[in-house]
């Protein structure tokens, strides 16, 4: 799948960036694309729908498989019980609902939607992984839909609906903002996740940097690209979250790709440089959580 032209102002992509290194699972090599309308940057040279499936076929991929496998995994399942909370708090706060009707998509192994379902939230979940899915059913008792399930709702059907760090994996993200258009309820609340290419980190590791994260990552979001794209389908900016921890995660996993000695070390210290930095400057933060209304 490789694209000419930007999706989010239309210009013609002017060619390759610089090329990053799926260190995940294959080794393969792919450009990272720049759009010099609007900096925008996405992956060239991407696998289509058939073929991009190999590219998560790991027992690390953490957020299909579950696995606590390694020292960076086990901080990510530390981080991540404190982080779900703070998803609860962010949603109740900008939402302004004890409770109603949310869709997740991209739910992974169902963890945020079994924390909002015992908050008294109505929740509905879409994941593309069956691996994901049966982890869901088995260990969490939540149904899970298949993709190609997920887009059938009536309209208006969510007050909320959340991808947190998904947006970047979905094909033809115009297509996605139709959907959300359609099937979230007036005055409701849409959050996305994504990591920050205009972040410290991202910028200190460059074509290392672990969030580029190769072919997975279509789509590499700066916050005025997405705000733009999000204001070409009819919704408008809430606000604008920090989710502090993936500098850390990020780091460390960053530098364990560039083969350091002591990643962990050295990946805490950029992450907190990074984290600091985000203090100062909010849309320095490595991964940030857009918040907008219709």
């Amino acid at each position: 799948m490789t694209e000419s032209v930007c999706p989010v102002c239309g210009e013609s992509l002017a060619g390759i960036e610089f090329v990053c290194t799926d260190f995940y699972v294959s080794g393969e090599k792919f450009p990272v694309l720049l759009c010099p309308g609007c900096g925008f940057r996405m992956t060239g040279s991407a696998p289509d729908a058939e073929n991009i499936g190999r590219y998560y076929q790991s027992e690390e991929y953490v957020s299909h498989s579950n696995t606590r496998q390694g020292l960076v995994n086990q901080l990510y399942h530390a981080v991540r019980q404190y982080m779900l909370g703070r998803k609860y708090r962010m949603i109740s706060r900008h939402s302004g609902l004890p409770t109603g009707a949310i869709l997740d998509i991209g739910a992974g192994t169902g963890y945020f939607l079994k924390m909002m379902n015992g908050k008294g939230w109505d929740t509905t979940g879409v994941e593309v992984s069956e691996q994901a899915r049966e982890f869901a059913e088995t260990q969490l008792g939540l149904s899970l839909l298949p993709e190609e399930q997920g887009w059938v709702f009536p309209d208006a059907s969510f007050d909320v609906i959340t991808l947190w760090h998904v947006l970047e994996h979905l094909p033809g993200p115009g297509t996605y903002w139709e959907a959300f258009n359609r099937q979230i309820k007036p005055g409701g609340t849409l959050f996305i996740a994504l990591p920050n290419p205009a972040s410290y980190d991202a910028g200190y590791y460059r074509d290392y940097w672990a969030a580029w994260d190769v072919p997975r990552h279509l789509w590499h979001f700066m916050p005025g690209n997405i705000i733009r794209m999000a204001e070409n389908h009819g919704f408008y900016l809430h606000g604008i979250c920090r989710l502090p921890f993936d500098a850390f995660y990020v780091s460390m996993l960053s530098e364990k790709y560039r083969k350091s000695t002591f990643p962990v070390m050295r990946g805490m210290a950029v992450g907190m440089a990074s984290w600091l930095i985000s203090l100062l400057s909010k849309k320095k933060c490595s991964s940030l959580v857009y918040i907008f209304k219709i």
